[in-house]
């Protein structure tokens, strides 16, 4: 009998196990192929290695621009995928490492429910079964595979891939078509134009970067433009196939975009079905279960955290929800909160935004005003960037004089964010932000600059 038993070893399951482990919980820890996840072994780390490289690359190739010139510089695709793998198994290294300090049992298969009596939960690892008073489900999410034709036989044969196969490839394709401009599309179309592949990303809607502040997502694409990006915007998809992807624009004409390899990234959806869930009468509303502030579902003692929940399919936030699921499991309290949930492209340049956008304060009837500034008020910024046009957007509650939302593009964005997400999370008056003093010459001064233009 353990106290937790936790389904998923991503983000939020080996946080969640870790957590309790380290609090004195006997711990089992079920994951059906990789520790880590998505995130860690197909998603958020391998990509930033690449695009680490990729950028390396990019200053290798222009650095007249900073009085520096190099020859011959090239990018080893076979190389970048080595240091990939090695930097993905030291971190999964890690993470074992520190659930075993943490004294959790890991056990590697497929956990089925099997289900709950007297508030003892049942779950199947073959033909173990293991019992726990508490559950934690952190079964992650999958990439949607759409029904358009060619898609199917394309993943056969290794020209369609998802996330999971582009960070394999040891081969620049000549052509890349992106199916989807969201995050997982955009840092990929960023990667392989660096490195020298033809890019076109096609999206359904009027614009890229899902939810971001439509200025910026404009200002990136207009960046991605210059670096010969083609964008086709309001356009579906309808089929896949000899080198091609055949699309429909909003005027109902067809085009067809050069496709050596194809990428699919129209969105993840929560793995919630084919572990017995319905054994537990777990509450589950289009694909994802229901959880309230404390990550608990329906069904007493149990927790979903991470992508299967549905809400922020975001490693950070399943980093967050799980430590709340395990706080409420050893009577602490404790709630999660998104309103100031940071969000990354790690595009070169890269864009970060916080709390609300113009669109979502528009949308929520929220009265706010706007600061909109160059990155060029912040010295390091332009001693970096030749020519670079980044900008901070904040929006500000003008009645309460608080800070509503906080858009970044530029360098460093990824790790600027999280000052602006403190501001926000702690309901900071604007005044007691123009106290704060940043280190100069930094970039991060740039919110302090914005801060002080508010009129």
């Amino acid at each position: 009998m353990y106290d937790l038993l936790v389904l998923g070893g991503g983000p939020g399951g080996y946080m969640a196990a870790e957590r309790a482990g380290g609090a004195g919980l006997s711990v089992l820890l079920i994951e059906k192929n990789k520790i880590g996840g998505v995130c860690l072994n197909e998603g958020c780390v391998p990509s930033k290695t690449l695009l680490n490289s990729a950028k390396i690359y990019d200053h290798a190739c222009h650095g007249e621009k900073y009085g520096v010139t190099t020859e011959n510089a090239k990018i080893d695709q076979e190389a970048v995928i080595n240091r990939k793998n090695k930097v993905v198994k030291n971190l999964v290294n890690g993470i074992k490492f520190t659930l075993k300090n943490n004294k959790v049992t890991v056990k590697e298969g497929l956990g089925v429910i099997l289900g709950r009596e007297n508030g003892i939960i049942s779950v199947a690892v073959g033909d173990e079964v293991f019992e726990a008073k508490n559950l934690v489900i952190a079964t992650g999410s999958e990439a949607v595979v759409p029904p358009i034709p060619g898609v199917k036989e394309g993943i056969s044969d290794g020209t369609v891939l998802t996330n999971r196969e582009i960070l394999d490839l040891t081969v620049i394709p000549e052509s890349l078509v992106v199916v989807g401009g969201g995050v997982i599309g955009l840092e990929m179309a960023s990667y392989f134009n660096t490195v020298g592949s033809k890019v076109t990303v096609i999206e359904m809607l009027d614009h890229i970067a899902g939810p971001a502040d439509r200025e910026l997502s404009t200002l990136l694409q207009k960046n991605f433009t210059q670096k010969g990006i083609t964008f086709n915007l309001n356009c579906k998809v309808t089929a896949v196939g000899n080198g091609q992807v055949t699309y429909t624009t909003a005027d109902g004409q067809t085009q067809n975009a050069a496709a050596t390899k194809t990428l699919l990234s129209i969105g993840r959806r929560a793995v919630s079905q084919g572990f017995g869930l319905e054994k537990i009468g777990v509450l589950v509303e289009r694909g994802r279960i229901v959880t309230d502030a404390q990550g608990r579902t329906n069904v007493p003692g149990v927790y979903a955290v991470g992508d299967v929940n549905g809400v922020w399919m975001l490693a950070h936030a399943a980093y967050r929800e799980a430590e709340v699921a395990v706080n409420t499991i050893l009577g602490k309290k404790d709630n999660m909160r998104y309103q100031a949930m940071p969000s990354v492209l790690y595009t070169n340049p890269e864009m970060a935004f916080v709390g609300e956008t113009e669109e979502s304060c528009i949308e929520k009837g929220i009265k706010y005003e706007k600061t909109v500034l160059p990155m060029n008020f912040s010295g390091r910024y332009m001693a970096e960037n030749e020519g670079g046009d980044g900008i901070i957007k904040i929006l500000i509650d003008p009645d309460r004089q608080r800070l509503l939302g906080c858009h970044l593009l530029g360098t460093y964005a990824s790790e600027i964010i999280v000052s602006a997400g403190m501001m926000i999370e702690s309901e900071m008056r604007i005044n007691d932000i123009k106290e704060i003093i940043f280190p100069h010459p930094t970039v991060s001064e740039i919110i302090r600059e914005a801060i002080f233009h508010i009129k």
